[in-house]
Parts: structure tokens; C-alpha cells; sequence
């Protein structure tokens, strides 16, 4: 499916829409250059499952939890990630198979971890759509 984002509202409000939608043990594999609004698409999809706090990019962090919501939230951002074994020390398995949803960007860096069911997110802007359009497609 291929949606057009006109404004990081567009962006924000799928992802809230998916995030209203999420099922346990689900995971979103988050693809796109830096700048593309994977961060809004996050925050959109965090508010979707009721978690009320900010919502941030945890680049340095490569995880970080919510659970406030009606389900549990981890936000992995393995663009840092050196060395597949790193996932193996932070218990990977854990939360992929765990009582949350995992949301992931930057998800291509770690492919062979990746269960078979997901869904693929995949931002790409097109600027000669316009400075703020992006196209998003959801596999």
C-alpha cells in the first residue's frame, strides 16, 4: 500500500492510526534517510496506543521503552548498532517475542534478525512533490 504524506501531520496521523491498531508481538520495521519523519511517524504511532510521555529517537540509547499505553512500546533505533552481536547483549528476543509492539528503524541494518512476519514502513521524500511531501509505503 502506498500513501502520500503532503505534511508531517499526514505522517503523524498514520502513524497514530497504526499505532490505534498495533497487536501484541507485532513489529514495524521503519525504513527511510535521516530527516524523513520517521521520528513523527513514531511519536503518531506512540500516541495511538494511549502513551501520553514525549517521544524521541533513541539513536544513542538504541532502545527505549513505553509502557504507559494499552500495550508496551519498544522503540529501537539500530543505525548505531556495530556489530550484530550488540542486539543479541541488549536481549533482542526478548522484546521481539515479548508481551509489547516493536517498532524499528533503521531495521535494514539488522535483516537477518528480523522475523519473517513484520511490517516494512518506507519513507522516502520526493521533492519534486514538494519540500514537505513524502511517500510512504507500507508492505
Amino acid at each position: 500500500m502506498r500513501i502520500d504524506s503532503y505534511n508531517t501531520q499526514d505522517t503523524y496521523q498514520l502513524g497514530y492510526r497504526m499505532g490505534a491498531n498495533a497487536e501484541k508481538g507485532q513489529i514495524f520495521c521503519l525504513s527511510g534517510d535521516l530527516g524523513v519523519g520517521k521520528t513523527v511517524f513514531t511519536q503518531g504511532f506512540a500516541k495511538g496506543l494511549g502513551i501520553e510521555e514525549p517521544v524521541s529517537s533513541p539513536t544513542f540509547t538504541i532502545i527505549q521503552e513505553y509502557d504507559s499505553g494499552r500495550l508496551p512500546l519498544y522503540h529501537f533505533d539500530v543505525y548505531r548498532i556495530a556489530d550484530i552481536d550488540e542486539m543479541e547483549e541488549i536481549g533482542y528476543e526478548d522484546y521481539f517475542f515479548g508481551n509489547g509492539v516493536c517498532l524499528i528503524e533503521w531495521a535494514e541494518l539488522i535483516e537477518e534478525l528480523l522475523p519473517q512476519k513484520r511490517t516494512m514502513i518506507t519513507i522516502k521524500k520526493k521533492l519534486d512533490q514538494g519540500f514537505d511531501y513524502r511517500e510512504i509505503s507500507v508492505e
